[in-house]
């Protein structure tokens, strides 16, 4: 599968945090710099795209916590020092972003506290299944708003962006979004959510849910040619959204809004399994 992405001039992503302006504050076009610049190797060809399967990943383990006396801790998961596992804080960014035919500066510390986030990385502008998963977030949209949910699309890609966005679907570009697309053209947002192929310089199909609190309750990552499932990054966004509402009931597989939950109770968990 050969893949082509557009010359453009690089942008600067800066993962330090910082709460004095908007997440959808309109800026100009000059780039937001790091604090401690370093440069980029933009690799001439993206040989993973022709053969996603060349990459291998390498698995790490994740300790459970000692049960405590809460029952709603006792279910917890305390991740490792390296992040970002499911549990711990998500790893803050500042990036330049487009949105609405602009350039706008992005922070996930404006979210915290105010919304749940869906973070989703895709390998690059201009290609095949990523404008798949794009478009169909961005039809979905309105169903993560009512779920006080905002969704953010992140690529190594830069000015290529707003050409993307300004391309019909029917010539295999996007249309108008209904949420940011980032620029991650130093790919330190990709390094520290672990999804980067550092030798090829592109983000694997990762996708983190990240709660009101800033925490990582969910991550999946797909490899190049497989694309994600708008229904089931929903689904678990409402599982999630219900267990942190009802704190000693937990969701068995498939669970979805309106089924029976269960109580992660031996004896009480009967009641459940009774009923199915």
């Amino acid at each position: 599968m050969a893949c082509s992405a557009a010359s453009t001039t690089l942008i600067s992503s800066n993962p330090a945090s910082s709460s004095s302006s908007s997440s959808l504050a309109k800026k100009s076009l000059s780039p937001v710099m790091l604090s401690s610049p370093r440069s980029v190797a933009v690799p001439k060809s993206i040989s993973a795209l022709a053969n996603p399967f060349l990459s291998s990943r390498i698995p790490r383990s994740v300790a459970p916590s000692r049960a405590s006396n809460s029952r709603r801790s006792s279910f917890s998961v305390k991740a490792s020092s390296e992040l970002p596992l499911v549990g711990n804080v998500a790893p803050n960014f500042e990036a330049e972003a487009v949105f609405d035919q602009e350039f706008i500066n992005v922070k996930l510390s404006d979210y915290i506290g105010k919304k749940y986030v869906i973070l989703f990385f895709y390998p690059l502008d201009f290609t095949f299944v990523c404008p798949t998963e794009i478009t169909a977030f961005s039809d979905r949209h309105a169903e993560f708003e009512k779920l006080n949910t905002e969704v953010l699309g992140v690529s190594v890609d830069s000015f290529s962006h707003l050409a993307w966005i300004q391309t019909d679907r029917k010539s295999g570009g996007l249309g108008d979004l209904k949420y940011p697309l980032i620029s991650d053209v130093t790919k330190s947002i990709s390094k520290s959510y672990d999804v980067l192929i550092p030798d090829q310089g592109i983000a694997l199909r990762g996708l983190f849910i990240i709660d009101k609190e800033g925490v990582i309750q969910h991550s999946t990552i797909n490899n190049l040619a497989i694309g994600r499932s708008v229904d089931e990054t929903l689904r678990t966004l409402q599982a999630l959204q219900y267990v942190q509402e009802n704190p000693d009931e937990v969701c068995p597989a498939g669970w979805k809004p309106g089924e029976k939950s269960m109580k992660p109770d031996p004896k009480l968990s009967k009641e459940y399994f009774a009923a199915i």
